[in-house]
């Protein structure tokens, strides 16, 4: 199979994206059946609520315990939210992520969302305008890839501030742990392009999916071009179950659909694990067909 240009198209991996609402040890069996299963990687969003729902609980902490429960599958964030977390004290939990975990952890980063039901401003203090929070996203990751690279980081921007910061070790993960970059911006693609070992986008929200998908995966190329960056060296990862597309509905949709965004460019595909009684829902046994696919 062959993708833009005649490339050669390999299958994406699969990933999927774990609840963190029920109490560990019903989540710790979920997450050692995931590594059972055979996904690649298990994210688990980064929020106090998302959309409200409660209990939500630590994205970092459940991570922690999730690398003590597994040994084989990658763990991270989908991602990572300055709406609620400095640099500095992000930076110490994800060094220690990585040791716990044998280095199999990524972190995603984005600019957080402006919702107040998904923790926008509960920090207090002025609503941050589209620009002031793509200003901050761009700082924030700035800061953590010289925090995680150390060893002694001290850093004075518009928003963060590091002093002294010690870092040794560092990661097991060298130079440092591998950023996951969301952002569908000028802003987001360039930080993508400079930091990212991935970039992931939603498609959701347009008329034509799959139009979307592959306007910004140009646009990703662009951004690594003015970067110096060979488009090829940033894995592309679609976040799934928002466009209205069957990707669960049965095993041949989910080959389909994967097949024509790997054409496109997409390297790695995330499906959310069934959750009864939500929009999330799925068939167990498609579920865990899928899965085998990345196996």
């Amino acid at each position: 199979m062959s993708g833009p240009e005649g490339a050669q198209v390999t299958a994406p991996q699969i990933s999927t994206v774990m609840w963190p609402t029920e109490s560990w040890p019903r989540e710790g069996e979920a997450w050692r059946r995931a590594e059972e299963l055979g996904f690649a990687t298990a994210w688990v969003y980064d929020h106090v609520a998302w959309r409200g729902a409660t209990p939500w609980h630590d994205a970092y902490t459940t991570l922690a315990a999730a690398a003590a429960v597994t040994s084989r599958m990658r763990i991270g964030t989908l991602v990572t939210s300055p709406n609620f977390r400095h640099p500095v004290p992000a930076a110490h939990a994800i060094k220690t992520i990585d040791h716990i975990s044998g280095g199999r952890l990524t972190v995603g980063i984005g600019a957080g969302g402006g919702a107040r039901t998904s923790d926008a401003g509960i920090l207090g203090g002025p609503d941050w305008s589209p620009r002031e929070r793509a200003a901050r996203f761009e700082e924030w990751v700035r800061l953590l890839d010289l925090l995680l690279r150390g060893p002694e980081t001290t850093f004075t921007g518009a928003y963060y501030s590091a002093r002294e910061v010690r870092t040794a070790p560092g990661c097991v993960q060298r130079p440092r742990v591998p950023f996951a970059i969301a952002g569908d911006g000028p802003r987001g693609m360039r930080l993508a392009a400079r930091y990212g070992a991935m970039w992931v986008t939603v498609a959701g929200g347009a008329d034509d999916p799959r139009a979307a998908v592959r306007d910004r995966l140009a646009r990703l190329d662009e951004a690594c071009a003015a970067e110096g960056r060979d488009p090829a060296d940033v894995r592309r990862l679609l976040l799934t179950g928002f466009s209205g597309e069957p990707w669960l509905e049965s095993v041949e949709a989910f080959a389909d659909l994967a097949g024509t965004y790997a054409e496109m460019g997409v390297t790695d595909i995330a499906v959310h694990w069934p959750r009864p009684g939500t929009e999330w829902d799925a068939d167990m046994r498609v579920f865990e067909a899928v899965a085998a696919r990345s196996a």
